[in-house]
């Protein structure tokens, strides 16, 4: 297994974690125990676990894309 597998194995798990902590339609906050019912925006640790989320998502692509090219590791 060379480092660019290594590499997409580990951000395939990270993005998986990051999706699994986000509750759909609530906050991060009613995952452990709150209560929102009402409309908000993301706040604090939810923002950057959103935007995270992303990020991981933009890299496990690139990550593939060179993979998968012809002549690619």
């Amino acid at each position: 297994m060379d480092l660019l597998q290594i590499a997409q194995i580990l951000i395939a798990f990270a993005v998986g974690a990051s999706i699994l902590l986000q509750a759909r339609g609530t906050g991060l906050s009613s995952t452990f125990g709150g209560e929102s019912t009402a409309y908000r925006s993301r706040r604090g640790l939810e923002r950057v676990l959103f935007r995270l989320t992303i990020v991981l998502a933009t890299v496990f692509v690139i990550i593939s894309l060179i993979g998968a090219r012809p002549g690619g590791s």
